[in-house]
């Protein structure tokens, strides 16, 4: 509980701002009981530092005890959903906080309280909430709404319009698809010196090289080069060629950024803007998340005589089957109810609060949690709007789904195969097709040992936890069988 009354210089700082609130909350009856609440966060210290210490001032009748989450991501575990399934039963929180996937799993199992009851008896609002998040949330819920998302992340398209006014070149549009981000990047012209040209598109890290450009593309598109629930690799598919060979034209045009030295390698952090081209206004167009914005407003103050240009934004990339959706946008955190909680009116009241408008406004002077999913609180950051971000609905299809499922020693065998076939197709020693085909085959073969060797691990810890238990009980007798 080192953190519950922390830092007096925070307090000083938002006490002005929760004045107001605070006068016809709870915390300004006299007389208050005292109430207790346990929420499940992942670390403590910075639970209060984002939610904690805001919700204590205008609440000090209500205890928090945060029971931290590090512990399951040791690299231990083999079955994480069981293994935070586990850590709910045995801690038993009011509030849990959870992934798209946890938040899946628990709404279907009845694990949570659902919200539409306890939102309609306090006329609690949200109309201002971003609607496709409510709508993806409830669409996981069956049509009930089970859990809240303070914020998300998603990617939009960056452009410089004065490079687009320059050269004659339509301006992006929302909905755009990687299709057409690319074929626009190509209007710009291709000439120059590498530290002095003009791109039409690129990454902020590094070059954009075949094998991150056709993820970025799939992803988008909903691509998976493994299926987690049946544990095949699917990279020689019609889709994946097609997703490659878009990737592999528009490097060959020479209008994508892809130093041949892979970009900055050390220096300071003046350094670090210079070698950015977009930053430094030789870039037409970049896919990036709402931090892109500071490193824009850092740029600016860190670079002597920077030449600043209008910046625009649109929404996507988009998917072409599903133009009003984006994949690219994520929930970080969803806070739900547990089922049978003690302690529901903290519970609802800490809900309330994270996820309302007072807390948005306050968190509205920072980017530090992604997007505010409280829209009209964030209009805009350093001059430049942010609408973008709500234009396009969250797909309700999550691409990451299950993947923690995969075994972790796959991934160290498999990127080797990935990045030497795909070196070929940069060299021109093989095609598209046989790279993915030669993948897919030698992947496989390891996906399948990997599989069967986390079998015969959770055999054995099975095996071993049950004569553990066989040992106290001297009528109790354990057979084990290897697995197959």
């Amino acid at each position: 509980m080192g953190f519950k009354w922390v830092h007096k210089s925070l307090f000083l700082t938002i006490s002005l701002l929760l004045v107001a609130g605070c006068s016809a909350g709870p915390a300004a009856k006299e007389k208050e009981t005292q109430q207790s609440l346990k929420v499940m966060f992942g670390d403590e210290g910075y639970f209060y530092q984002t939610y904690g210490d805001l919700f204590a001032m205008k609440y000090p009748n209500i205890d928090i005890e945060v029971v931290s989450t590090n512990s399951l991501y040791n690299g231990e575990q083999t079955d994480m959903d069981k293994a935070f399934s586990d850590f709910v039963e045995k801690e038993q929180p009011d509030v849990i906080m959870m992934d798209n996937n946890n938040f899946e799993k628990f709404t279907s199992e009845g694990k949570l309280m659902e919200l539409d009851t306890l939102i309609d008896k306090d006329k609690y609002s949200t109309d201002t909430i971003f609607p496709g998040l409510l709508e993806m949330l409830k669409e996981k819920g069956g049509g009930k709404l089970y859990g809240l998302a303070p914020s998300f992340y998603g990617s939009v398209i960056y452009y410089n319009a004065d490079l687009f006014a320059k050269y004659g070149v339509e301006v992006p549009h929302d909905g755009m698809t990687w299709q057409e981000i690319l074929e626009t990047a190509r209007r710009f012209p291709a000439d120059g010196d590498e530290k002095t040209r003009i791109y039409g598109y690129g990454e902020q890290y590094g070059g954009t090289t075949l094998e991150n450009l056709a993820s970025r593309i799939a992803s988008t598109q909903g691509l998976k080069a493994i299926n987690p629930d049946t544990m095949k690799i699917t990279l020689d598919t019609d889709s994946w060629k097609q997703t490659y060979k878009l990737a592999q034209d528009a490097l060959a045009s020479n209008a994508i950024y892809n130093p041949k030295d892979g970009g900055f390698q050390g220096g300071t952090m003046e350094e670090y803007y210079q070698s950015q081209p977009f930053l430094m206004g030789r870039m037409a167009m970049t896919v990036d998340g709402v931090y892109f914005l500071q490193n824009l407003k850092q740029a600016k103050s860190s670079i002597k005589d920077y030449k600043p240009f209008q910046i625009g934004i649109a929404a996507g990339p988009a998917d072409p089957a599903n133009p009003d959706t984006s994949r690219d946008i994520y929930l970080g955190r969803i806070f739900g109810i547990r089922a049978n909680s003690p302690n529901v009116d903290a519970a609802w009241e800490f809900m309330k609060f994270v996820n309302g408008d007072e807390y948005a406004k306050i968190k509205s002077r920072t980017m530090n949690d992604g997007v505010l999913s409280r829209m009209g609180m964030s209009k805009e950051f350093d001059g430049v709007s942010l609408d973008a971000f709500y234009k396009l609905k969250p797909s309700p299809e999550d691409t990451y789904r299950n993947m923690e499922k995969i075994p972790n020693d796959f991934y160290t065998q498999y990127y080797p195969i990935v990045s030497k076939e795909i070196g070929l197709v940069e060299s021109k020693s093989k095609s598209v097709d046989e790279a993915l085909k030669a993948i897919q085959q030698e992947g496989q073969v390891i996906l399948d040992k990997a599989v069967k060797e986390q079998a015969s691990k959770k055999d054995s810890d099975s095996a071993e936890g049950a004569g553990d238990g066989a040992a106290e009980g001297p009528s109790i007798t354990v057979e084990t069988k290897s697995a197959n």
